[in-house]
């Protein structure tokens, strides 16, 4: 366990703070040679916690404060050589980062507060490479949570800032630079994620955004400069809940925006200059909960947008060819809902987007480019999208949308700008 840090500041000119509370953390740099090897065997039993609660008074210049916690972390790189890495992380306690910060007068410099907090996390990189993994992780920890909460009713936020909260049971992070990424990558998940990000403010005359993410498995990767890609993932949630939830609030409010994600399991894959091979298999039994709230007596322009899914996939190619093979199962519920309640102002966008199952692929039509999909999706859950808006003076146009689906697959050859 961590120690939480508490730092109270008043009538202080600038603030910058970080708290970072790993429980169990490696990093390898591999030097240029030929097949190099790591192994990588990670247990955590214990909870870890990170928590801050600032108190500052008439800043004149930025606030920037960011909270940390992770279960199990570790990351890599390989140049000019091959690398194999195979990976096991365990995760059996909690994860929580809480961020508290009072902000009390006139501050005069952008703000940016967020609170991060993970079960399992592997990123591994190659430059002019192969890298192959084998990864495995696995969180079965009561919570993973992340918690940011800024302002009060009198905060005047100046020059506007983003408040954000981010919580994720496993992430896995590949990269590859003119390399040829392969391997496998099995995430499972029965841990509950919340994320839930707030802002208190009179006023704000600026961009402000409010930020909340939560997801079961995530898996990013990245490749381009003449790179390929050959990968399977394996995925399952078995969470009772994952959910997100941000909230925007001011008196006067130029340019204002609450947006929440949650996603049961999640893999996007993108590549430039070779290849692409993804075998994915998801499967999420969790209730996905998703809700942005925006209020503002007076305002500009003022968002507020929420998306939900049990399975997303995305695999993309700026080249030639792509091959995708795909089976989702959802049988859990998903309910996204957007709120906007103001008096006066001019322009209010309200938008919901909920899905049981969604996949994309694509791949360069310049490039006279193939694709090959297979793709098998079910869904039993209910999916449920909501848009509500409330204006109860003035104002010169409201765009909302609600879209709610059950099952979604998009294939083209196209550039992702097209």
């Amino acid at each position: 366990m961590v120690r939480p840090v508490q730092i109270r500041l008043a009538g202080t000119i600038a603030a910058t703070v970080m708290c970072v509370a790993a429980a169990t953390e490696a990093a390898a740099q591999t030097p240029p040679q030929d097949d190099s090897i790591v192994l990588n065997n990670q247990l955590q039993l214990g909870d870890v916690f990170a928590d801050q609660t600032l108190n500052v008074v008439d800043s004149q210049d930025q606030v920037t404060v960011g909270t940390t916690a992770n279960g199990n972390a570790a990351s890599g790189a390989v140049e000019n050589g091959s690398v194999t890495v195979r990976s096991t992380q365990d995760m059996r306690g909690d994860a929580i980062a809480t961020t508290s910060v009072t902000l009390g007068g006139d501050t005069s410099g952008p703000v940016a507060v967020q609170s991060n907090a993970g079960g399992n996390y592997l990123a591994v990189s190659g430059y002019d490479a192969n890298v192959t993994v084998e990864a495995t992780q696995r969180n079965t920890g009561a919570l993973v949570g992340a918690l940011t909460e800024v302002g009060d009713e009198n905060a005047r936020l100046l020059a506007g800032g983003v408040v954000s909260a981010t919580a994720t049971s496993n992430t896995v992070s590949l990269y590859g630079e003119g390399s040829v990424v392969q391997g496998t990558v099995e995430q499972s998940s029965s841990a509950t994620v919340r994320a839930y990000s707030r802002l208190d403010s009179q006023y704000v005359p600026a961009a402000a955004e409010v930020q909340a993410q939560a997801m079961g498995n995530a898996i990013g990767v990245n490749s381009g400069q003449t790179s390929g890609q050959d990968l399977a993932f394996d995925q399952t949630s078995t969470a009772d809940f994952i959910e997100a939830e941000a909230s925007a609030n001011t008196g006067n409010g130029w340019d204002l925006a609450a947006r929440a994600r949650a996603v049961g399991n999640y893999a996007n894959s993108y590549n430039s200059g070779g290849s692409v091979v993804t075998g994915s298999a998801q499967d999420n039994s969790s209730f996905i909960r998703s809700a942005a709230t925006t209020t503002a007596y007076d305002y500009g322009r003022a968002q507020a947008y929420a998306s939900g899914a049990g399975n997303q996939l995305s695999v993309g190619n700026n080249d030639i060819y792509v091959e995708i093979d795909n089976s989702q199962i959802n049988t859990g519920g998903v309910e996204v809902t957007s709120t906007f309640q103001g008096t006066n102002g001019y322009d209010v966008y309200v938008g919901a987007e909920a899905t049981g199952n969604a996949v994309t692929g694509y791949a360069c039509s310049e490039c006279q480019g193939y694709l090959e999909a297979r793709n098998t999706q079910t869904n039993s859950g209910d999916v449920s999208a909501q848009a509500n808006t409330v204006v109860s003076g003035s104002n010169r146009s409201v765009i909302s949308s609600a879209t709610a689906t059950g099952n979604s697959a998009t294939f083209y050859v196209s550039r992702p700008t097209h």
